[in-house]
């Protein structure tokens, strides 16, 4: 006869909630979503089997869970772009920053959710929805600040933030991340002289 883990009803805050999410997002960063288990998930949170499927369905939700926690924090470290023409310069400058460091920053292992999506090729699976909510916001508010610091053509210059972001994530795991970090601060100085 075959079990099937409990359904997961609704997410209720728990230390032992919290314990998983954290030892997986450590986990699935360092060795790859893929590459880790829920048995290793569960015996590094120290909790048992039973524990983890009260809080998630499956592996798949719980990576979700990583996803989504990982855009939460970004997002509460980027805050809003301002309105105004010099505060949105400034806060494009400052995120761009945050991207910057993190490419030298020790352990770095490049994007959490290029990497993510990488191991989810399935547009449609829960993981690439997640993975494209956060792609989907961070090109709203980095359009909305270049709009906001007078750029002629916001929406393009958007574009080009996110392909400048990717490729120093990229580079700057594969290659010298001084050097992605260098190129990605100058080329988000170059959009920023375009704006009128």
């Amino acid at each position: 006869m075959t079990t099937h883990p409990p359904a997961v009803t609704a997410v209720r805050p728990s230390a032992a909630r919290d314990r998983l999410l954290r030892t997986a997002s450590e986990l699935f960063y360092a060795e790859g979503v893929r590459g880790v288990g829920v048995e290793k998930v569960v015996a590094e949170a120290s909790v048992t089997r039973a524990t983890f499927y009260r809080h998630f369905a499956g592996k798949e939700a719980l990576v979700v869970a990583y996803i989504e926690a990982t855009d939460a924090a970004l997002r509460e470290r980027a805050g809003e772009p301002p309105r105004t023409r010099e505060d949105a310069g400034a806060w494009l400058t400052t995120v761009t920053d945050l991207v910057a460091e993190t490419l030298c920053a020790p352990g770095f292992r490049g994007c959490a959710f290029i990497n993510a999506a990488a191991e989810y090729p399935d547009p449609s699976s829960p993981v690439r929805r997640a993975v494209r909510a956060h792609r989907d916001w961070l090109l709203g508010v980095v359009t909305d600040a270049l709009r906001g610091a007078g750029h002629p053509r916001p929406d393009r210059a958007g574009r080009r933030w996110m392909a400048l972001r990717d490729g120093a994530m990229v580079g700057g795991y594969l290659g010298d991340p001084t050097e992605a970090r260098d190129t990605l601060r100058a080329g988000v100085r170059d959009l920023l002289s375009e704006a009128v």
